[in-house]
């Protein structure tokens, strides 16, 4: 007799009574997760912890008597485990969710606003619960007693020397990522230099909070790092990042390319898509294109990547050992359609070798 699949357990932090419902409810539909408690606030999640033994924490960043960022620092430091968290976010409240994610949580989801319930997040809690679960870096070992803690922080990147000569201004280099995406991105565009073509990157976020990395990308990269607006105009040097619930597209664009925003329905529960992105560099750069995917849980980019390498593109996709999910790279190399498989630290340099090379045919 086949024995029934762990469900992942989970405890709901949130000051809310009727959030912490909600939220249970939501997830407590999912048959791969049970929720196994709730907490009013830290200091009673720190006991259900220890008594509940929960695999992911979803946890809010307002509450009294201790603040979710606060805990969350605590939490990290003796009790390390996977952790979203789920918080009303405003340009303000994203630069705590930029800390939290910087302290150590998975992934960060705004609360719906007024128009729309808790409820609404629906499968897409669940999605990075699990994603967040499935993180390498909270694999537990067979003598294991508790989720592996996050090793030290990666040193500052250092850029690479720019291009010697000219670089071919039909080039466009385009980047998806999820789960684990913030510090991809922060190796990968910290050592590219600039005088590269441009630059579009998809990851999946919440509305509000990609302005906010943006920014942190730009502080520590020689690129230009800015938030895409609909109709900007990619530039060589520079890097566009797609606002959260919006897809982010590229078109040709007289001898360059712009920025479409798109508000089309969600794919594959995302909204931007790393597919979207993909599909239209594609149809815009075909041979010129050069694209890379990082970790991520699911399979967004795979179709993406797909076109690209028809349009005889370059396809470049993270390896195993350096995913913190290994999912969208998983599913775009057993489609056969991945050029070259390379670990975190070495993808810029693949990146940049392919964005100086002569195209196929050209």
């Amino acid at each position: 007799m086949n024995t029934p699949a762990r469900r992942l357990r989970v405890l709901v932090v949130d000051d809310s009574a009727v959030v912490r419902k909600a939220i249970s409810d939501s997830l407590g539909r999912d048959p791969e997760i049970e929720v196994v408690g709730t907490a009013c606030d830290p200091y009673v999640a720190r006991e259900k912890i220890v008594r509940l033994e929960p695999d992911v924490l979803t946890l809010d960043l307002e509450m009294p008597r201790m603040d979710g960022l606060t805990f969350l620092r605590i939490l990290m430091k003796h009790n390390p485990m996977p952790v979203v968290v789920v918080s009303s976010l405003t340009q303000a409240g994203s630069r705590e969710a930029m800390e939290a994610m910087e302290a150590g949580a998975m992934d960060v989801l705004a609360k719906p606003d007024g128009t729309m319930s808790i409820g609404a997040l629906g499968e897409r809690l669940a999605f990075h619960v699990k994603a967040a679960a499935a993180a390498s870096r909270w694999r537990r070992g067979p003598s294991a007693g508790g989720a592996a803690a996050a090793g030290p922080a990666a040193p500052t990147p250092v850029p690479m020397p720019p291009p010697a000569g000219p670089v071919d201004g039909r080039r466009l280099i385009v980047i998806g990522c999820s789960t684990g995406g913030l510090e991809a991105l922060r190796t990968i565009l910290g050592q590219l230099p600039v005088g590269l073509p441009p630059i579009a990157v998809v990851q999946h976020i919440s509305g509000y909070f990609s302005r906010i990395v943006a920014e942190r990308l730009d502080a520590i990269s020689p690129l230009d790092v800015r938030e895409a607006e609909d109709g900007a105009d990619l530039l060589p040097g520079t890097c566009l990042i797609a606002p959260g619930d919006h897809h982010l597209a590229v078109e040709r664009h007289g001898r360059g390319y712009s920025a479409r925003l798109l508000r089309t329905p969600p794919l594959h529960h995302c909204r931007p898509a790393v597919d979207v992105l993909f599909r239209s560099a594609a149809d815009a750069a075909g041979p010129h294109a050069v694209a890379a995917l990082l970790t991520g849980m699911g399979s967004d980019g795979a179709i993406g990547m797909a076109a690209i390498r028809k349009a005889g593109g370059t396809t470049i996709a993270e390896h195993e050992s350096t995913c913190v999910v290994y999912g969208m790279p998983r599913a775009a190399i057993e489609m056969d359609v991945v050029d070259r498989v390379v670990p975190l630290p070495e993808i810029a340099a693949a990146i940049m070798r392919a964005a100086l090379a002569q195209p196929t045919g050209s």
